[in-house]
């Protein structure tokens, strides 16, 4: 019998919008037990579990060993995580975007790096209220307002501590638009050197520059992937914004470890970490 995928995707409150792009909620039962990728994004991943906790069988961060959690916060990275399932999820992922880092944790991106620590880490007793209220709901709807709730006080009290500083702000804008400028003009249009420019980016984010429009490319190949129908990866590279095939199954053995194709074929879970409401995966050529 196939596993089966219920969840429900939202876009939090308006004030929220700028530092989460999306709530969304899974429940993925009767799958084949295995091992889920979790793929490099320009957003950081919050997940808040309802029941079993998440196990992380091998970590992005260079030293950061195996472990279980309740919650979690990542930063960036460019390299995947495997999460070990027994063919069941339950919980919601919130995509962050790096100035939600500083507005909802209170940390930037580059305090986290690429490590996944306990949400407890960073929220305290907020992260306790999050998951206790959540999995007290029993509704999608209900869920979503908790987070609303929750996240909306985190903001308020958190916006008096200062968003990230606007030209390093401008420069992500820059880098990970489609179309992106290279590092030097983007250096040159907010006024710094290069190496001022790459140094202050890392601090803030926890990668650098040409990381970020790596990062940036490599999800819109991801989110593309993952709409219904068959692919031409050709296609897939030159709307993502690749120089070709080869450029973008280069930056895939880089950032996935796999190729596009075979993490078609491998991925299992239609929701998870995934970024796009489920859907039939489509073919890849």
């Amino acid at each position: 019998m196939p596993g089966v995928s219920d969840g429900a995707r939202r876009r939090p409150a308006p004030p929220l919008r700028p530092y989460v792009r999306w709530y969304d909620g899974y429940r993925l039962t009767g799958f084949p037990a295995g091992e889920h990728l979790g793929l490099p994004s320009q957003d950081l991943t919050v997940v808040l579990t309802i029941g079993e906790p998440l196990d992380l069988a091998r970590a992005a961060a260079p030293g950061q060993q195996p472990g279980r959690f309740r919650a979690l916060a990542g930063g960036l990275t460019t390299s995947p995580v495997t999460i070990a399932h027994d063919g069941n999820q339950h919980g919601i992922q919130l995509a962050l975007t790096p100035a939600g880092a500083r507005a909802l944790l209170g940390v930037p991106a580059g305090a986290l790096g690429a490590w996944v620590v306990d949400l407890e880490d960073v929220l305290g007793a907020d992260a306790r209220e999050l998951q206790d209220r959540i999995a007290a709901a029993e509704e999608w709807p209900e869920r979503f307002a908790v987070l609303d709730d929750v996240l909306g006080r985190l903001e308020r009290r958190d916006r008096r501590a200062g968003g990230v500083e606007p030209r390093l702000a401008r420069a992500w804008q820059q880098l990970t638009s489609p179309g992106s400028a290279g590092v030097r003009a983007v250096a040159d249009d907010i006024g710094w050197s290069r190496r001022h420019l790459t140094g202050r980016f890392t601090a803030e984010y926890g990668v650098g520059p040409k990381d970020a429009a790596r990062l940036a490319r490599f999800d819109r190949s991801r989110r593309l992937l993952r709409t219904p129908g068959r692919h031409r990866l050709a296609d897939v590279a030159v709307r993502a914004g690749f120089y070709d095939q080869a450029h973008l199954a280069r930056d895939w053995r880089d950032l996935a470890g796999v190729p596009p194709s075979q993490w078609m074929d491998d991925e299992v879970f239609p929701i998870v970490q995934d970024g796009e409401p489920s859907t039939d995966g489509g073919s890849v050529t």
